[in-house]
């Protein structure tokens, strides 16, 4: 599923921030030492013209919403067990087990506090535009993606990039990043509406 792919990446740029110990010793501190995070963000594909846009919320342990909101509007809701996928337009919620779907993913990370070390190879990797990046790739040769990059500005959550297994390039600009902030339960809880069709996924 490219879009769970694509927002699992992002879930894993959302536990960043810098200090002067450098990116990589403050995205493992914040890791342990986060438990929630929001704002929002926009979202491009190097294949596709239209840039997305909406907000995502996440609370540890394993807890989260990511919205789109723009051009198209689709929810994606993680309640700790279930991943729902709402597609507002078609009227189609699918539905997998959350364990099975995050599997090794940088979403894992949500989740369990040892994804960080054990998934991935982190360095140090360059600035550009006045943003410092961390490069995280996968130990696992099957992981679905080649690297997802971290980038950060003046210590705040400012960027990431992710190339999967296909070559394709999603880059997220972050803004409104809010550390810490206090999310409802409730917020990560999802019905499917009336009328529309719901479909369960058996991750591959």
């Amino acid at each position: 599923m490219d879009i769970w792919k694509t927002t699992a990446a992002v879930l894993l740029a959302a536990w960043a921030l810098t200090s002067q110990a450098g990116a990589v010793d403050d995205l493992k501190a914040f890791n342990q030492n986060t438990n929630s995070v929001s704002g929002k963000f926009t979202q491009t594909v190097q294949s596709q013209k239209k840039a997305q846009s909406g907000s995502f919320h996440i609370l540890r342990p394993g807890l989260f919403r990511w919205e789109y909101e723009r051009p198209y509007r689709q929810l994606i809701v993680g309640d700790g067990k279930t991943i729902w996928l709402y597609d507002v337009d078609l009227k189609q919620v699918s539905k997998s087990s959350q364990t099975q779907t995050i599997g090794g993913s940088p979403a894992a990370i949500l989740s369990d506090k040892q994804a960080l070390d054990g998934s991935y190879h982190l360095k140090e990797d360059g600035s550009k535009d006045g943003i410092d990046y961390v490069l995280a790739e996968p130990k696992q040769d099957n992981a679905g993606y080649h690297f997802i990059r971290i980038g950060f500005r003046n210590g705040q959550l400012a960027a990431m990039e992710l190339k999967d297994s296909l070559g394709n390039l999603t880059a997220i600009r972050f803004n409104d990043v809010q550390m810490q902030a206090t999310l409802p339960r409730d917020l990560f809880r999802f019905t499917p509406p009336k009328g529309v069709d719901v479909m369960e996924v058996v991750p591959q």
